[in-house]
């Protein structure tokens, strides 16, 4: 039984909870501006409307517009449920392989840049470009977060990369320090915030993931934005179970269970509100400034490596 709930928590969580955690960063800036804001709730709410509404198709689109949304939205599930919800408690899944992770992002970032492209609007073409552009520099800080620490594990695993880093060994705090920068940086970019992009402007000279979701509307654009807060959700779990080590040991028994998804959505809201803090501090960066912070990323695992034994 206790397996059995694991699972279907694994499977659920993400597209259950992803736009919790938007309207959460959404009502904390808002706070910070002075504002009340929207409820939490309110990307629920979004959701729903869209999936009542009409779309309206492009007479150029071609079955990439028509496949892109559903593509997107299931490799989202898909990473939801290979991640480690509940850090090194969580059940393995072949999928949960670290390359395996990268390459599903890539994946999903390589169908939105196609749809993007393919009814030949402007706005759809230049997103697209800078989206690849930042997706190539962001691959590779990505991959070296992880990569000292999967190498202190001696596994590629999620699962147990997260086991191994437990507790915070004194052994990896310089490296452990240094990846989540890099981590920090990577998560920023390959979910469009600030300060690579402002998720809440439609504005010409700004815009990447929005250029690129301009031609749809109704079911697939709700699919395209769910998938976005579905994205943003895993980085948050991620960033939570491999770079805040600090979790309880859960027995296989309901009030361990209760204990450790009571500390990982602590640290989940966390991390959340410090993304609403930090866009609300800073501006963005100008497109030629981007690939010089996303370098940075790169060279601080690098260099987190280097202190692995």
């Amino acid at each position: 039984m206790y397996h059995i709930l694991l699972i279907s928590m694994q499977i659920a969580a993400t597209p259950l909870l992803s736009p919790l955690m938007i309207g959460l960063v959404r009502k904390a800036k808002a706070r910070m501006q002075n504002r009340t804001g929207a409820s939490i709730f309110q990307p629920y709410r979004d959701l729903w409307k869209l999936f009542h509404k009409d779309e309206t198709v492009s007479r150029d689109a071609s079955w990439i517009s028509t496949a892109a949304p559903y593509i997107v939205f299931g490799v989202t599930v898909v990473l939801g449920a290979s991640i480690p919800l509940l850090g090194a408690a969580t059940l393995p899944l072949a999928s949960s392989d670290l390359l395996t992770v990268i390459y599903l992002i890539a994946l999903g970032t390589f169908f939105l840049a196609l749809a993007g492209m393919d009814t030949g609007g402007g706005f759809g073409g230049f997103g697209a470009s800078r989206e690849m552009t930042m997706a190539a520099l962001t691959e590779a800080g990505l991959l070296f977060s992880f990569l000292p620490l999967a190498i202190y594990a001696k596994s590629a695993h999620l699962e147990s990369i997260a086991a191994a880093t437990a507790g915070l060994p004194v052994a990896i705090i310089i490296p452990w320090v240094l990846c989540g920068l890099a981590y920090g940086i990577a998560m920023l970019s390959e979910t469009a915030r600030f300060p690579f992009d402002n998720p809440a402007t439609h504005l010409e000279l700004t815009m990447m993931h929005e250029a690129m979701i301009l031609e749809y509307s109704g079911k697939k654009l709700a699919l395209m934005e769910w998938a976005a807060a579905n994205k943003f959700f895993i980085f948050l779990i991620l960033g939570a179970n491999i770079f805040l080590p600090f979790t309880p040991n859960a027995a296989s028994h309901w009030l361990g269970m209760a204990t450790l998804v009571g500390v990982t959505a602590i640290k989940v809201i966390g991390i959340a509100v410090g993304v609403a803090i930090l866009e609300s501090s800073i501006a963005k960066y100008r497109m030629f400034r981007l690939p010089d912070l996303l370098f940075g990323s790169f060279i601080l695992g690098l260099i987190a490596i280097s202190f692995i034994h």
